[in-house]
């Protein structure tokens, strides 16, 4: 299996075939000949695919994408992907914007880059496009390659970073609106997250430790990321809120018995000390446990 290096902008154009018009920044247009070979992608550059076509499957690991026609994906440096042909469609039709970190030095979107949170998406969803919205994505990516044709002035950074911000944030709608339409999906995700919560409250914390949101996503078989913008979407509140909800709610119930100390306690939730735990507990009630036992 061949290994792909996308280090650079060049290197996402060469292996696509393109020109490169920008040191720092790419929108290519793919409609492949050859047919699609298995391979292992190494992006160094973020990468947004519109995906027009079932022309191939994306993995991470284990876990394959939700992938269709006119779908979008997203890659950011750092992450590794594996590529595999679709039998049925073996040519690649697809529409891509690349950037290089060095791009967004200095500029507010480098600094708020994490809040796209759909770059660390490494589930089985992927962002699917009603065919308007696909009509504004493409729309975004035509403003930006406009500007790749024309002479780079004191300008031309500027301008094409807004609007590779612009898209992004028309990302993030395109996703809220797809965790909304996607509601009996996601209620019963949050319905097996909680009753995974109280079972492990249960049974594991104390040989495990405290449970983490990384946890649960896994065993939802979702990526942290999507994890959490699914429970924050679907309760208005964050995964980590919960869980903490749901160890106070026990720890309250094992201080009713007389049987167990504090430390018991602190113990059987999964506390590696003590004095975190009364910490944590005094934070959400403004008493330590012993003070609580005989409020």
């Amino acid at each position: 299996m061949q290994d792909i290096f996308l280090n650079t902008v060049k290197d996402f154009n060469e292996y696509q075939g393109m020109e490169t018009l920008h040191p720092l920044v790419s929108v290519v247009h793919v409609e492949n000949t050859e047919h699609i070979k298995e391979c292992v992608m190494h992006y160094g550059v973020y990468a947004i695919y519109l995906k027009e076509n079932k022309g191939c499957r994306l993995s991470y690991g284990r876990t394959p994408y939700d992938f269709d026609e006119m779908t979008v994906t997203s890659f950011a440096p750092g992450q590794v992907v594996k590529v595999e042909p679709n039998p049925d469609v073996p040519f690649a039709k697809f529409t891509a914007l690349a950037f290089h970190p060095d791009l967004l030095n200095r500029t507010a979107l480098g600094r708020n880059i994490s809040r796209y949170e759909f770059f660390s998406y490494t589930s089985t969803e992927a962002l699917h496009l009603s065919a308007q919205e696909v009509e504004v994505f493409r729309g975004v990516l035509a403003l930006i390659e406009q500007e790749l044709h024309r002479a780079i002035d004191k300008h031309t950074r500027e301008l094409i970073v807004s609007n590779v911000e612009l898209l992004l944030n028309y990302c993030l709608r395109f996703y809220d609106r797809q965790f909304i339409t996607r509601e009996e999906i996601n209620h019963s995700v949050v319905k097996q997250f909680l009753h995974l919560l109280d079972e492990y409250l249960d049974t594991q914390a104390e040989q495990d430790g405290l449970p983490t949101v990384a946890y649960f996503a896994d065993k939802c078989c979702l990526s942290t990321g999507y994890f959490g913008t699914l429970v924050k979407t679907e309760t208005g509140r964050t995964a980590k809120d919960l869980i903490n909800d749901r160890i106070l709610s026990k720890s309250k119930e094992l201080l009713q018995s007389e049987m167990l100390s504090v430390t018991q306690v602190s113990s059987l939730l999964g506390f590696e000390y003590p004095q975190h735990f009364i910490r944590f507990f005094k934070s959400l009630t403004g008493k330590t446990p012993a003070q609580w036992r005989v409020a």
